[in-house]
């Protein structure tokens, strides 16, 4: 034990366990240990540092706002954070937004905002219904919407007010709705820390038209997925469909902690002077990061994306000891022969730091890792697979 994770294990609390790496710096998809060993970085700070470490355009934006002005209250205006709000609207073909600090913020104001929406309608006592295997956060109403028991153990009682039902099934969806009031349905269109699995269209388009119908919120939670991840802006836009509301994080901020909950026509208007609130909500600094970030994912780059990920496929598919391939853009799950953690052992003692998600190899590479490098990674993980 090095003495840097000697100290981590002393004064942190438990809640991480690390790969034994000990970070120190960084430039674009490659890192760099204490020793000077250089790693090819293909997990982004699961899906975050969307460019990558040390990015100049993103550092110029940051620094730039930390010189002018840090922090104001939200009693005030901040050109960045109504900027960034045009922004995402005008992107997302949304209407309004609440910014938040991380992805479980976002969806938190989601759930609150579909209960109100609910409320304001005189409907008492709806739930929302989320898939098994999903995953929405760690606060306690965000774990009570995730649909997985394992990470329920030791927290009970969650909030009430959640029904989970699998995927792809909208027949148990009808169900709920037949005995109970239902004021949203939430959903990711790809399952990221279940497994990442894609959710199948044909169930997404007639989910999206029984909300409709029926009055009922389609909440998509993109706090993974959204921000150029899966080759669109957003992966609604994959589906062919406009959520009533969308969450989002982790690749907006590029590496600042900022959440987004993007409200449409419905729920434009549900939240009112009060209802809630955010002290680092729309901070200048993390907005002024995000609005490089946005600035630059234009469809000229996310083809760009969408080329890097259908090599990755066609590299993994069929190879040596991969079972499948399942994913999005450049947000893959692979299913290996072999147990994925002496996968992730090689791929680390070689140079290449993946992901886990279940008893998946998960790949989240920054959007503009270079092809070359991109190579060099998939060749050391072809090598770990066997």
């Amino acid at each position: 034990m090095t003495e840097l994770q000697l100290k981590d294990k002393t004064y942190i609390a438990s809640t991480y366990n690390r790969f034994p790496v000990d970070l120190v710096s960084g430039k674009g998809s490659l890192f760099y240990d204490a020793n000077g060993k250089e790693y090819i970085d293909m997990g982004s700070g699961i899906g975050v540092t969307a460019f990558g470490a040390c990015d100049e355009e993103y550092v110029s934006a940051v620094t730039s706002q930390l010189n002018a002005l840090q922090h104001t209250s939200n009693l005030y205006y901040t050109s960045p954070c109504a900027t960034l709000a045009e922004m995402l609207v005008k992107k997302s073909g949304l209407k309004k937004v609440f910014f938040a600090n991380s992805g479980a913020e976002a969806n938190e104001c989601a759930i609150k905002c579909a209960r109100k929406y609910a409320e304001d309608k005189g409907v008492l006592g709806s739930v929302i219904i989320t898939l098994e295997q999903s995953f929405h956060g760690r606060t306690i109403t965000t774990l009570s919407a995730t649909g997985q028991d394992s990470f329920h153990k030791n927290f009970l009682p969650l909030t009430d007010g959640f029904k989970h039902v699998p995927k792809n099934d909208l027949n148990a969806i009808k169900e709920i709705a037949k005995n109970q009031p239902v004021s949203a349905v939430m959903i990711e269109l790809i399952q990221g820390e279940g497994g990442v699995i894609c959710l199948d269209k044909n169930y997404v388009l007639e989910l999206y038209s029984y909300c409709k119908q029926n009055d009922i919120l389609l909440i998509v939670d993109e706090v993974q997925t959204g921000n150029g991840r899966t080759g669109s802006l957003y992966a609604y836009m994959n589906y062919g469909i406009l959520p009533d509301i969308v969450t989002t994080a982790k690749g907006l901020g590029g590496g600042l902690p900022i959440g987004a909950c993007m409200l449409g026509e419905k729920v434009e208007e549900t939240f009112t002077f009060g209802t809630h609130g955010s002290t680092f909500g729309g901070n200048p600094v993390c907005s002024a990061g995000a609005i490089s970030i946005l600035n630059r994912l234009t469809p000229e780059f996310l083809s760009e994306v969408n080329a890097k990920s259908e090599l990755i496929f066609k590299t993994l598919e069929n190879a040596e000891g991969v079972e499948s391939v399942s994913g999005m853009g450049l947000m893959v799950g692979i299913k290996t022969k072999k147990p994925v953690k002496e996968v992730v052992s090689y791929c680390i003692e070689n140079g290449v730091l993946p992901l886990i998600a279940k008893d998946k190899l998960r790949l989240l590479p920054a959007l503009n890792i270079p092809t070359s490098t991109l190579k060099k990674a998939l060749g050391v993980i072809l090598n770990a697979l066997k």
